[in-house]
């Protein structure tokens, strides 16, 4: 989302309210696959009204994103109606999700979806002509719209792939859980672009890859899991975070005027 120069605040939201409405479809009788794919297609519709918000009134994507936080947040409660539902786990085929697979039972089905789901999106930004005009209506929106890039498109279409993954994701989560709860996902927005930008995405978009994201991830995974590890107050692990991604922000402008300044020598 970042590399074609916009932001997604909503993804938090949509990471609870998907689980929450197939979850509430299936107490209703639907079976667990219709109750996906519907979720999965509010995602997308949010996505798809996320873009078209921001490009048809020319509003900044992270005013745009940060009311469909709320609404979906809200969306979540009032569909929850207080009390959230309890998936039936022999109606759910949790061998194909979260259950443990592999030699050992090592890895959980959810890291093989993981695995998948990160190699499709780095082979689409890499080996694709949509990867290619992400990365130019991130790079300079006026040059790839006068090559006759579809930008409006590109953009939407990024839209919706981030709260279709973030939804899908969230259900994962519910389904390790057994419930979903309407809290879940809170501040994960955040710590979406704290990822990003410590892997190496630019804020002001065309640069970033899936790799950078990922290890972004895995080192506020680490950083977690090593404060408490070593038995430091849990509460300064956002305080580390926000040290680390004010950092990272800081060599990336360093590394980029440092990258100008050796074009004008040369």
């Amino acid at each position: 989302m970042m590399i074609c120069g916009e932001f997604d605040l909503s993804v938090g939201s949509v990471f609870a309210l998907m689980p929450m409405s197939f979850a509430v479809l299936m107490t209703m009788g639907w079976g667990f696959w219709p109750a996906m794919l519907v979720g999965l297609f509010a995602c997308a519709a949010i996505g798809f009204l996320n873009g078209w918000l921001t490009i048809r009134f020319a509003i900044p994507s992270f005013i745009t994103t940060l009311g469909m936080l709320y609404m979906a947040r809200s969306m979540t409660v009032v569909i929850s109606g207080g009390f959230p539902p309890r998936l039936k786990a022999d109606e759910i085929p949790s061998w194909l999700f979260v259950s443990f697979v592999g030699p050992g039972e090592v890895f959980r089905a959810s890291f093989l979806w993981f695995i998948a789901i990160a190699v499709l999106i780095s082979l689409l930004l890499a080996k694709t002509n949509f990867g290619n005009w992400v990365r130019a209506t991130g790079g300079f929106l006026p040059a790839a719209s006068a090559m006759g890039i579809p930008t409006a498109r590109v953009k939407i279409a990024c839209f919706m792939i981030c709260s279709v993954l973030a939804g899908f994701a969230g259900m994962l989560q519910v389904l390790r859980l057994g419930s979903p709860l309407p809290s879940i996902g809170e501040g994960l927005e955040l710590a979406a672009v704290a990822a990003a930008v410590i892997g190496g995405t630019s804020l002001l978009g065309g640069i970033g890859s899936i790799i950078g994201g990922i290890i972004g991830a895995t080192l506020i995974r680490v950083i977690d899991n090593g404060m408490v590890l070593s038995q430091v107050d849990s509460n300064w692990f956002k305080f580390a975070v926000g040290a680390l991604t004010i950092l990272a922000v800081v060599g990336n402008s360093w590394l980029r005027k440092r990258g100008r300044a050796m074009k004008v020598e040369t």
